[in-house]
């Protein structure tokens, strides 16, 4: 059965969609991670939704997984030729997103981006 997609972005929203894939892949841009150096980087997200989107996004041959013989077993995640394709979208995306954040700061919200390792609080010190 062929699948049909009425316009590209269907495509592309089909790989790239849910809250995290695209929070996942910007963090493998610069390199290969851990879960645990994931789960560090997205604090918010659960193990379970983690391990879900990385199998898709492993699925849909945008990450690859590869498995250490080593005690205790390492895993690492990176993106791969055809996810680093997204880099440039991802990227527009991520500007747009500041850009955003910076206006509605500018207009009394209170909002900011935490970016992993900026001296910005933390999510359970702004909860407090």
């Amino acid at each position: 059965m062929t699948k049909v997609y009425n316009v590209g972005v269907e495509a592309t929203l089909e790989v790239i969609s849910g809250k995290w894939k695209p929070v996942i892949m910007c963090d493998l841009h610069d390199g290969a991670m851990r879960t645990g150096e994931l789960r560090r980087a997205i604090p918010s997200i659960s193990q379970k939704v983690l391990t879900e989107q990385l199998r898709e996004l492993e699925r849909d041959g945008v990450i690859t997984r590869t498995v250490y013989n080593e005690m205790p077993p390492r895993v690492e995640y990176a993106l791969t030729e055809h996810g680093m394709t997204l880099s440039g979208l991802l990227q527009q995306i991520c500007r747009w997103g500041e850009a955003d954040v910076q206006r509605r700061s500018d207009n009394g919200e209170h909002v900011l981006i935490r970016h992993f390792g900026d001296d910005a609080p933390s999510r359970e010190e702004l909860l407090g």
